[in-house]
């Protein structure tokens, strides 16, 4: 059964939001504190707390600056011109937890509207995983990039409030500590709720989404719904976690919920400001949908269809096969047939079209029947060889591995044929358990 990461967006979502629910679900926040620790930028201290959402019991992460830092990200007061009254209560008790990270470095005091290479800096220079930075310079990136395209800037060269405030910098980075404690790889998020109307920011009146957002959602190909909420649901930071990670956008149509976690948001609209996350496990997973690519090419060389096909099974097609046919005025003709995994599809489809002269391709989902198997190493009186070992109820069947086979024969001066019949009766005598 595999496991995943679910991300519910229904009241949008942020950093900080994001932080807290990753906490709520297991992650260690002693681990998270001696990261944050390790950046060398000051100013800020962590509060991690219980709070009430409409009544709903969360998970609260706040990153809270001093004087000489302005608050970007959490809750995005800026935009609004004042502070927002939030419909929460605030419990301290045994889940609190406070740390100041008032560094006496020389980093102090300087980082409120920092540059991309600056922060990639910090990031790298910070005690956390190779796989915690490439998570938390991936987020970086793409806000980054969804920023500039706003401003009409270069990405290396742009300052913004947005990247570059203290508050977003810790927000992300947690993010990327606590999925790599988590140890998560999968993460489906189906789609991002988006209020709608305009705030006001330091450049004037602007629509929600707003700019970052929206040049995000379009480059990144994720699904968003406007509601009928009047402000901001996602901040930029927000949409630049879920296009880092997110891997699918469809739930599995049966799965076990396996852990939630709950983390608070700022913001106080028409909905519960929580972000809903839930280790989830696939109920379904004997069954192996696949699907299947089909195409007619009527004037394509073999040799173009040989280059294809090669092309096919090294950009993750499980299967490529021509059928020869007629078509209409009697033409000779090949039919494509190209397996995958879902995954897969639009990067095949583009190369089917990309290789050969065909303009159309029809797409099926399919659900294969396929028996439980494992390749094993066994020893033999020909030295070792793989074996592929299927079950059938009750009954087990052999099939010895192409290339140990014709390395045997290779070695052996043997025939394939009669290398084969040796190795699956050498096969049959032995027992599964010592396979």
């Amino acid at each position: 059964m595999s496991k995943s990461l679910y991300l519910e967006c229904y009241s949008g979502i942020s950093g900080d939001m994001t932080v807290a629910a990753l906490i709520d679900l297991g992650a260690d926040k002693g681990a998270l504190l001696r990261a944050l620790e390790s950046l060398k930028i000051s100013g800020f201290k962590i509060e991690i707390s219980r709070v009430k959402k409409s009544g709903i019991d969360a998970c609260d992460f706040n990153v809270i600056l001093d004087e000489h830092h302005e608050n970007h990200d959490h809750d995005m007061e800026y935009l609004h011109g004042h502070n927002v009254k939030v419909n929460e209560s605030k419990e301290c008790n045994e889940e609190h937890c406070h740390k100041d990270m008032n560094h006496e470095t020389e980093h102090a005091h300087h980082h409120e509207h920092k540059g991309l290479p600056e922060i990639l800096e910090i990031i790298y220079s910070s005690d956390i995983t190779e796989n915690a930075k490439n998570t938390a310079v991936k987020i970086f990136k793409i806000i980054a990039k969804a920023e500039a395209e706003a401003h009409g800037s270069d990405i290396n060269s742009v300052h913004f409030h947005e990247v570059g405030a203290v508050d977003s910098i810790v927000d992300i980075v947690a993010v990327a500590v606590c999925l790599d404690d988590l140890e998560i790889l999968d993460v489906v998020v189906t789609e991002l709720y988006e209020g709608r109307g305009t705030i006001r920011c330091q450049h004037g009146i602007i629509p929600v989404p707003v700019p970052a957002v929206v040049n995000i959602i379009q480059s990144n190909n994720l699904n968003i719904n406007i509601t009928e909420t009047y402000g901001e649901l996602i901040t930029p930071t927000g949409a630049a976690i879920v296009a880092a990670v997110k891997t699918k956008d469809k739930l599995p149509s049966k799965f076990k919920i396996k852990k939630i976690g709950l983390g608070a948001g700022k913001r106080n609209y028409d909905r519960t400001s929580i972000l809903r996350a839930m280790i989830i496990e696939d109920s379904e997973e004997e069954k192996d949908v696949i699907y299947k690519l089909e195409t007619n090419i009527d004037d394509c060389s073999g040799e173009n269809l040989g280059y294809v096909m090669d092309k096919l099974f090294e950009n993750g097609a499980r299967d490529v096969n021509y059928i020869p046919m007629f078509m209409k005025k009697n033409r000779p003709a090949y039919m494509m047939n190209v397996i995958c995994e879902e995954e897969y599809v639009e990067k095949l489809e583009h190369i089917i079209f990309s290789e050969t002269t065909t303009i159309g391709i029809r797409k099926t989902v399919m659900e294969r029947t396929v028996l439980k198997r494992e390749i094993k190493e066994i020893d033999t009186s020909f030295g070792k060889a793989k074996v592929k070992v299927c079950r059938l109820g009750d009954k087990l069947k052999y099939y010895p591995e192409y290339e140990s086979i014709a390395t045997i024969c290779k070695e052996k001066g043997m025939s394939y044929t009669e290398a084969y019949s040796l190795i699956q009766s050498e096969m049959k005598a032995l027992s599964y358990e010592r396979l």
